[in-house]
């Protein structure tokens, strides 16, 4: 049974390359275009890992992340965060395991996260702070 990765952005191309990116290293991958979406999606598949954008229509990644943070099924999963660099959501989000900037090479980034934390991914532990 392969791992599940959620990935949400508005962006289409961004989207597309997070999500084929992670295929190629052995995940099942499920979408969203914002949050309110990936929380429809969150409530039929419980990912491994979520990647998400900060700047979206609907639900931000913030207000996401604080409702994965809220409920104790999915407050462990490791987060991805990508953000514009001068956004200075890297900075501001320490909920996130790990944030990726989407005007630089984001499969060497990508590359990179899922080292971080795939120590953490799929036992499921809450990543200490």
């Amino acid at each position: 049974m392969s791992m599940v990765a959620l990935v949400v952005d508005d962006s289409m191309l961004i989207r597309y390359t997070v999500c084929r990116f992670l295929e190629q290293r052995g995940f099942a991958v499920e979408s969203a275009t914002n949050g309110a979406e990936a929380l429809e999606v969150l409530s039929r598949v419980r990912p491994a890992l979520v990647v998400t954008d900060m700047q979206m229509p609907k639900m931000s990644g913030t207000e996401l992340i604080t409702a994965l943070k809220s409920k104790p099924e999915t407050a462990g999963i490791p987060i991805i965060i990508v953000a514009g660099r001068a956004s200075g959501f890297d900075q501001s989000e320490k909920r996130a395991n790990f944030a990726i900037y989407k005007d630089i090479d984001i499969e060497a980034q990508l590359g990179k996260a899922l080292d971080a934390v795939s120590g953490k991914a799929g036992r499921g532990q809450a990543a200490g702070k």
